[in-house]
């Protein structure tokens, strides 16, 4: 009986061990839910000024001309 005692008591402290050691190393591993959030709303707000830049009359002309280069030299 003892000799389990002392066995559960020892797994436990090294589990205790196992798990402070791993706190310490993980520290800042990521992204918490309001970083997420920022990094969202950003993104989307980068995507709305690039659709909206591609789909400009200036940067469409440009890409029709670019497209249609392309086809003449590959003809």
């Amino acid at each position: 009986m003892r000799r389990s005692v002392a066995r559960a008591s020892c797994r436990a402290r090294e589990l205790s061990v196992r798990w402070a050691v791993q706190a310490e190393t993980r520290a800042d591993a990521g992204m918490s839910t309001a970083e997420y959030a920022v990094g969202t709303i950003a993104a989307c707000g980068f995507a709305a000024l690039l659709w909206k830049v591609v789909t400009s009359a200036e940067v469409r002309s440009m890409l029709a001309a670019l497209i249609q280069k392309a086809l003449k030299l590959a003809a």
